[in-house]
């Protein structure tokens, strides 16, 4: 406590613990070990999620670990994503690019976001960052992140565009890497073990197995919308049955063969409904997979589709090389 960077009102008690540690002795250690145990309790904390936060800077120092708050760049980087999706790019990463490629085409002020994206709550950090640069986002998606608001969602979001703007559409399934790699299973805000991410999808995949192997039959178009949206989830990754059987890890392939479902509804979405975008109002359309993490560290995104159109649903340009 004597030290110039513990009276140091910039540092945060959480620092200077770090640095007692990194100098210190018995007696400043068995003082900091107390603290820190103190410090956890008061904050609802466990160690091993605080010490997971916890990295070396370039410098060497110790650091903690930013959240996942789309402030700067991240200090932890989940590396095991790319085991899975190579090519996917931090949320961070993402919205800075996606920002300045669309800024050359007049984004800014005057354009509407919209998501298709999973109910699921880990989804809202993406779109959190996106508000960041274009304001509050229309929603589109459901389970899954298939866009079943629908055309008529479409025409919605199209008429509440700022005079004279454009639209950037969002959209996509989305998959969790757990803290032991394993994808399919994100750890969650104050639950111990891992589960299932996306749930929705992972049902969706247990039924096309049981129908595929002919222990259940196929679902009917839904008539009651009691659990409408899953009916349709399963139905909608059903034609894909082989691929998921015969992919190496079928949980990573899963969120991929849901992609090319939802891109297909979603470029039938627009070509029928591009007209309600007013003026030289443009559409972009940003699809691909979400990548959940842990706590602590960055979700990743993996871009599929970036395209630029007009409100006659012709492609202006064709933008994805410009995220590589």
């Amino acid at each position: 406590r004597t030290s110039a960077k513990w009276r140091d009102p910039g540092h945060n008690k959480i620092q200077k613990v770090l640095f007692c540690l990194e100098t210190c002795n018995l007696h400043k250690l068995s003082c900091c070990l107390h603290f820190f145990s103190h410090l956890l309790q008061r904050k609802n904390l466990s160690k091993m999620k605080f010490l997971k936060n916890l990295s070396r800077s370039k410098s060497g120092e110790l650091e903690v670990g930013r959240s996942k708050s789309g402030e700067g760049e991240e200090v932890n980087k989940f590396d095991k994503v790319a085991n899975f999706y190579p090519g996917a790019l931090s949320n961070a990463e993402l919205v800075s690019k996606v920002g300045a490629v669309l800024s050359k085409h007049g984004y800014g002020e005057t354009t509407l976001l919209a998501t298709s994206l999973c109910c699921d709550e880990v989804n809202r950090t993406l779109e959190a960052s996106f508000d960041k640069i274009y304001g509050e986002n229309f929603h589109m998606g459901g389970l899954a992140g298939f866009p079943f608001c629908g055309a008529t969602s479409f025409g919605a979001m199209a008429h509440h565009i700022p005079a004279n703007g454009s639209c950037l559409i969002v959209y996509g399934p989305h998959v969790g890497v757990d803290l032991d790699g394993n994808v399919g299973k994100v750890n969650r805000r104050g639950r111990q073990a891992s589960g299932p991410c996306c749930g929705s999808a992972t049902a969706a995949a247990g039924y096309v197995k049981n129908v595929r192997s002919g222990k259940i039959n196929k679902a009917g178009i839904p008539d009651d919308p009691f659990d409408a949206q899953q009916t349709w989830v399963g139905n909608l990754l059903l034609p894909h049955a082989e691929r998921l059987a015969s992919a190496p890890v079928e949980a990573a392939e899963v969120p991929l063969a849901l992609f090319d479902c939802q891109d297909e509804l979603m470029q039938k979405i627009v070509g029928a409904m591009c007209g309600e975008v007013a003026g030289e109002g443009k559409i972009a359309l940003l699809g691909g997979i979400q990548i959940n993490t842990p706590p602590g560290y960055s979700d990743y995104f993996l871009p599929k589709v970036f395209v630029l159109k007009n409100n006659k649903g012709d492609t202006i340009e064709v933008l994805l090389p410009e995220l590589s």
